[in-house]
C-alpha cells in the first residue's frame, strides 16, 4: 500500500510539473451595433450588424515550454455573428485561424494550418479600417485583403523574433493537387519595423488560381463556379490565373497625433485562364493602384478621433475609380470595452469589373444603384 501511495504521489508531481509549464487561454471579441446604408441596391437599409470594429470571435490559444528557449504553440479561432449566432467564414468551425507549431526565443516560429498572409501581418495595421474606421472603411471590396477577408489554407508560415524593432516572415501554401505543384499555391513575404514614433511595413502576396485557392477557401465554396461575388470591384475577374498584391505602409506619431500613409497594388493577371468563368471574354490583366492617407488624434487616453482619404484607380482592362472618405470616433469605457461611431462615403466613376458603369460598393454591403454610397455605424465592442 505504501509503495502504491508513493507511486501515485510521483505521478501527480509529474502532472503538476507539466501543468506549470503549459497554459491554455480562452479569448474573444463580441462586437455589435446599428448600421445605416443610404443606398443598398436603390433602397435605404437599417440593420443590426455584427463584427463592425473587429470580427466577433472566440478562440483557444496554448503554449507549452519545452525547455532551452523552445515552445510548442497552437491557436484555433472561430468567427460568428452576434446578431443571429451563425458561424462565419462559410460555416467553418475554426474559420478564422487554426494552426500548430514550434517557436524559438532566438529565431522565431514555424506554424502549420489555416493562417493570415504577410500582407495582413505586416501592413494591415496602417489602414484606417484596422484602427477606428470599422471594417466597412476597408479599401473598396477589401481588394488588397488588408482586412483579411480571405485566409490561407494548408499554409507553412515563419515569423521571426524582434531584432531591434525589425520583424520579418513568409508563408507558403501547398495547392494539394496531385501532379501539379503550382496549382492553387500561395506564397507571401513581408517585414515590419518599429522605432520610437516611426512604424514601417511592406509585404507581397502571390496567389495562383485565386477564385478557388484564396476566395474559395471555405468548406462551402464552389469548386466550379465563381467565389468572387462579394464586390463589383473585382467580381468580373474570377477567370484570373494569378492574383498579386504589393503593400507598403508607414505611420509617424507627433505627440497625440499620428500621421499614416499606405500604398497597395493589386493585380488579377492572366484573365481568361479559367475559361468557364470568363463570360465577359476578358484577356490580359486587371489592376488597381490604391493610396490612403490618414490622421488620428488621441484627445484623451480614452477618446480617439480619426479621418482618412483613400483613392483607388483601375488600369489594364479595368477603368474604374473609387474615392472614399472614412471618419470615426472611438471611446473606451474600460481597457476591454469601447463604443464607436464611424461614417464612410464612397464615390465611383468609370467602368467596373462587370463591364458596366461603376457603382459605389462599400465593403460589407450590397452595391449602390448609383455612383455614390454612404454608410454610418455605431456600436459596442467587448474583449475578453
Amino acid at each position: 500500500m505504501r509503495k502504491s501511495l508513493l507511486a501515485g504521489a510521483a505521478i501527480m508531481s509529474l502532472f503538476g510539473h507539466a501543468y506549470a509549464q503549459s497554459s491554455v487561454s480562452l479569448y474573444g471579441i463580441v462586437d455589435a451595433g446599428f448600421a445605416f446604408n443610404n443606398n443598398s441596391g436603390g433602397q435605404k437599409l437599417y440593420t443590426l450588424a455584427s463584427g463592425n470594429m473587429q470580427g466577433s470571435r472566440w478562440g483557444l490559444r496554448g503554449v507549452e515550454d519545452l525547455g532551452n528557449g523552445l515552445k510548442t504553440l497552437f491557436t484555433v479561432e472561430n468567427g460568428f455573428s452576434v446578431t443571429n449566432g451563425k458561424l462565419l467564414q462559410g460555416g467553418d468551425l475554426f474559420g478564422r485561424q487554426a494552426y500548430v507549431g514550434l517557436a524559438s526565443d532566438r529565431f522565431g516560429s514555424v506554424t502549420l494550418g489555416r493562417q493570415y498572409d504577410a500582407v495582413v501581418d505586416y501592413t494591415a495595421r496602417f489602414e484606417s479600417a484596422a484602427q477606428w474606421a470599422t471594417g466597412y472603411g476597408a479599401h473598396p471590396g477589401d481588394l488588397d485583403n488588408l482586412q483579411n477577408t480571405n485566409r490561407v489554407n494548408n499554409a507553412i508560415k515563419f515569423r521571426s523574433v524582434d531584432y531591434a524593432g525589425l520583424k520579418f516572415g513568409g508563408l507558403y501554401s501547398l495547392g494539394g493537387v496531385a501532379g501539379h505543384l503550382g496549382t492553387n499555391q500561395i506564397w507571401s513575404l513581408g517585414a515590419g519595423y518599429d522605432n520610437g514614433p516611426l512604424s514601417l511595413g511592406a509585404a507581397y502576396l502571390n496567389v495562383r488560381d485565386p477564385n478557388f485557392s484564396f476566395f474559395g477557401n471555405n468548406s462551402t465554396s464552389s469548386t466550379t463556379a465563381s467565389n468572387m461575388t462579394a464586390s463589383t470591384v473585382y467580381s468580373g475577374y474570377a477567370s484570373a490565373r494569378t492574383q498579386q498584391i504589393i503593400a507598403a505602409g508607414a505611420a509617424y506619431q507627433l505627440g497625440q497625433a499620428t500621421l499614416g500613409a499606405m500604398y497597395t497594388n493589386t493585380q488579377f493577371r492572366g484573365l481568361g485562364a479559367l475559361s468557364a468563368l470568363n463570360s465577359l471574354h476578358y484577356h490580359g490583366n486587371a489592376a488597381f493602384h490604391n493610396a490612403e492617407v490618414s490622421f488620428k488624434y488621441l484627445v484623451t487616453p480614452a477618446l480617439n478621433l480619426g479621418i482618412s482619404y483613400d483613392y483607388t484607380k483601375g488600369y489594364g482592362v479595368n477603368h474604374a475609380a473609387y474615392h472614399q472618405v472614412d471618419a470615426g470616433v472611438d471611446y473606451f469605457l474600460s481597457k476591454r470595452t469601447d463604443v464607436y461611431i464611424s461614417a464612410i462615403y464612397q464615390h465611383a466613376t468609370g467602368t467596373d469589373s462587370t463591364d458596366k458603369s461603376a457603382v459605389a460598393n462599400i465593403t460589407g454591403f450590397s452595391a449602390s444603384s448609383t455612383g455614390n454610397q454612404f454608410v454610418a455605424v455605431t456600436g459596442i465592442r467587448h474583449k475578453f
